[in-house]
């Protein structure tokens, strides 16, 4: 697929103009270190049929980081959830647990909202 059909987050699919380009989403190339990260912790349930879910919001930093750090939260709480969009979700109300886990390995500005 070139690039100028490839879509991006904003919804465009396709352009007619000939000298339309996308333009580039700037990426992190660098993780934050765990001292300087300003994690948010929070229960969530809209959109989620009723079921609450633990957020935490606020991770700077690659998306492998990001995915990492969500199964290592995941694991700990023994509960499935996801990594994306710079978020991590844990399924149920694992607030206690996360934030134990995130100040244990050095998550300093970790708080609950």
């Amino acid at each position: 697929m070139s690039k100028k059909n490839k879509p991006d987050t904003r919804g465009f699919v396709y352009s007619t103009n000939p000298d339309f380009h996308f333009e580039q989403e700037e990426e992190v190339s660098e993780t934050l270190p765990p001292a300087q990260q300003l994690l948010k912790i929070k229960l969530d349930t809209k959109q989620r049929a009723g079921k609450a879910v633990t957020l935490v919001t606020g991770f700077i930093g690659t998306q492998t980081d990001l995915e990492d750090l969500g199964k290592k939260l995941k694991n700990f709480c023994g509960t499935g959830g996801s990594a994306k969009d710079a978020e991590i979700i844990v399924q149920g109300d694992q607030r206690e647990k996360v934030l134990q886990w995130l100040m244990k390995n050095g998550f300093v500005k970790a708080k609950k909202i």
